[in-house]
């Protein structure tokens, strides 16, 4: 039986750094130029939050799978909450200048994890002792791919960094069968990625305040952020609710569609955020902040779709006929928009039913 692990005070205080650190990098698809966003800050706003995500997820898997609120855990996490302030301080789109702080930051968080799992394993029996002894030896290749970053320049070393960080990431796929035999505690990984999604939601809070703020507050302004609000509230119903009450958290797995899953929802959850602004400023031009708002929902929809089927009740999945009408929706909505160019406040409302609709029907 999967027991419910409660989640501490300290792991809710370590995700309050990472508060900034989504932040960041959801602002950098706010550089709006020539009426679209440059795909160099496109690919740096990917770059910038896949290490963002996946520091949060070193932690919060060794937690899942062996964490105590026991003083020697707690020490280990306060040198983290150091490595992770660092990393926050450097994110930015000008790479070159705060290299070596991000490095510092990043591969001290992953350092710590490494030698968390060394250190564990030798108390533990079994698989579980297997599981600690493979990831706290592995992970340290992608580690030393990453600090041979630090003997070149130019592009060379950010290739190497992220060959390393990529190393990183599929290291838990590739070592499955190590990972089948130590399930993680589901009650307590759902909960903690839904904690984390709550920031991302936070974010989209932020531009529709932001909207507020650049328009001081006139009626057009007024009526947008409201829409706005509805969307947000509208995806909180729709995730939360399926967490709450359709998912079967006895379901034991190495959780692997909860982790690589939820990185499409928070990129996707960063780019409705950032739309929320850039449709209300009018800054990009319509057939790209068409394909922003679109591309950002249908990944939003496909990702939670496919974590959400993966641990729903048997009884409780929902059927080709309910894929079908969503994608319906979505597809009508985009088509008209592109034959019909509607306002932005338009645009926001369709995104709303899209929500309301999906809410509806995937927490019946």
């Amino acid at each position: 039986m999967n027991i419910a692990k409660k989640v501490t005070w300290l792991e809710l205080f370590y995700d309050l750094l990472f508060v900034a650190a989504v932040s960041k990098a959801t602002h950098v698809l706010l550089h709006a130029e020539h009426e679209s966003i440059a795909p160099e800050y496109i690919i740096k706003f990917v770059l910038i939050f896949i290490p963002i995500w996946w520091a949060w997820v070193g932690q919060t898997l060794f937690n899942n799978r062996y964490g105590q609120d026991v003083f020697a855990h707690r020490i280990y996490m306060i040198l983290q909450l150091f490595f992770v302030l660092i990393m926050t301080f450097s994110l930015s789109t000008d790479f070159d200048r705060y290299y070596v702080p991000f490095f510092i930051g990043y591969i001290g968080s992953r350092v710590l994890t490494a030698l968390q799992y060394l250190t564990i394993q030798k108390g533990e029996v079994s698989h579980r002792a297997a599981t600690a002894r493979f990831l706290g030896t592995r992970f340290w290749i992608g580690i030393m791919i990453s600090s041979a970053s630090l003997f070149f320049d130019s592009w060379v070393r950010y290739l190497i960094l992220y060959a390393g960080i990529a190393v990183d990431v599929f290291l838990p796929v590739i070592g499955r069968r190590f990972l089948v035999h130590t399930p993680i505690n589901t009650h307590h990984l759902l909960e903690r990625f839904a904690l984390f999604t709550l920031i991302l939601l936070g974010e989209s809070v932020v531009s529709t305040l932001a909207v507020l703020q650049t328009s001081n507050g006139t009626l057009a302004s007024i009526l947008f952020a409201a829409l706005a609000f509805i969307l947000v509230i509208a995806i909180w119903w729709q995730y939360f609710e399926n967490i709450e009450r359709k998912v079967d958290k006895e379901l034991q797995t190495a959780g692997q569609t909860i982790i690589y899953g939820h990185l499409l929802v928070y990129l996707s959850l960063s780019t409705i955020a950032a739309s929320i602004q850039l449709l209300f400023l009018e800054q990009l031009d319509y057939f790209f902040m068409l394909g922003m708002v679109f591309l950002s929902v249908l990944l939003y929809f496909v990702s939670t779709t496919l974590i959400f089927h993966r641990y729903r009740h048997k009884h409780l999945q929902l059927r080709p006929v309910h894929l079908a009408l969503f994608l319906g929706i979505l597809g009508g909505f985009f088509v008209l928009d592109v034959f019909v160019v509607v306002p932005n406040y338009a645009i926001i409302g369709e995104m709303v039913l899209f929500f309301l609709v999906y809410a509806r029907l995937a927490s019946r």
